[in-house]
């Protein structure tokens, strides 16, 4: 039973070291995208044809 007791007390240590390390990353920007902003502009024109194309669609429908 007491080696539940440890396995858990272990467990648990673990979650939270991977928990602080996950925020650290966080707040240093690790997570930050810088990639996709400057390619979004490279497709921006098929986005607005593909809605424009939706629009004509469904104004035709109606």
């Amino acid at each position: 039973m007491s080696v539940i007791y440890m396995l858990l007390g272990i467990s648990i240590v673990v979650a939270i070291v991977f928990f602080v390390a996950f925020i650290v990353a966080v707040k240093k920007g690790q997570y930050d995208d810088d990639y996709t902003p400057s390619v979004r502009m490279l497709f921006e024109d098929e986005l607005v044809k593909d809605q424009s194309k939706t629009t004509i669609k469904n104004k035709k429908t109606n």
